[in-house]
């Protein structure tokens, strides 16, 4: 009897080994197989087989991982003290050296985000950080993802989320704005003075061709000037014009 259980208890004990040894990887999982501490292979999705004590398996996610990077503390190329964070997304390609290469990935890819953070945007000044964050985050994608590639990573892309400025400095940035503004404005008005001014002596020169001409504009200003009733209009009459009507003294 006692040799009956013990052979079911066996039965059993090798029973619940091979039924272990079976492991289920999903669609984005992959399983890095060793056997006796060294590489063996990386295997999944689906069933795999694992045999016990003798090979161990570690599972790695292939899906994108959103990181989002912890606001840094930097100095702008052009002095100027701004807080900026970021959200990268990456992804494992190569399981083997996700684990082998590197102790925690996730880990070091946060802290080499961090540190690229800094170094790279603290080449720039504050006008571009601000107005080509387009440009930044391409730079920053292709750095990190240089770096990572010899752990398996791929960073797909780098989008700097915000910066932030002290209150005297955006009090700063409106009144640059302001005068940049009016710097435009009177840069426009000094065209306008100038295109104005050239089509007057344009004017001038056609009118004074035909001296009758500067008459016939005179009498439309005074036209223009007259169709306000509440003002009165004294027109000094000029000598010239009786120049201009020869025939009109002939007859008379």
């Amino acid at each position: 009897m006692d040799s009956g259980f013990a052979a079911a208890g066996v039965i059993f004990l090798i029973a619940l080994i091979f039924i272990s040894a079976f492991r289920v990887l999903r669609e984005y999982e992959r399983g890095v197989v060793f056997m006796l501490g060294r590489f063996w292979k990386a295997k999944g999705p689906g069933l795999v087989l694992v045999i016990p004590a003798i090979q161990q398996m570690v599972r790695v996610d292939l899906r994108t991982v959103v990181l989002d990077v912890p606001a840094q503390d930097l100095m702008s190329h052009d002095n100027v003290s701004v807080k900026v964070n970021a959200v990268v997304y990456f992804r494992v390609v190569d399981p083997e050296r996700a684990i082998i290469q590197i102790a925690n990935f996730r880990e070091a890819t946060s802290q080499l985000a961090q540190t690229t953070l800094r170094s790279i945007l603290g080449k720039h000044e504050l006008d571009e950080m601000l107005a080509e964050r387009e440009r930044l985050n391409l730079d920053l994608q292709a750095v990190l993802d240089l770096q990572t590639d010899a752990w398996g990573i791929k960073v797909s892309s780098v989008e700097i989320k915000r910066v932030d400025l002290d209150e005297s400095m955006v009090r700063a940035i409106a009144r640059q704005a302001e005068a940049e503004r009016e710097r435009r404005a009177k840069v426009i008005h000094a065209e306008g003075e100038l295109q104005a001014s050239l089509k007057l002596l344009a004017a001038a020169q056609m009118l004074a061709k035909e001296p009758a001409a500067m008459q016939l504009r005179l009498m439309q200003t005074l036209t223009q000037v007259a169709s306000d009733r509440e003002s009165t209009i004294v027109f000094p009459l000029p000598i010239d014009i009786s120049n201009t009507l020869p025939s009109e003294r002939a007859a008379g």
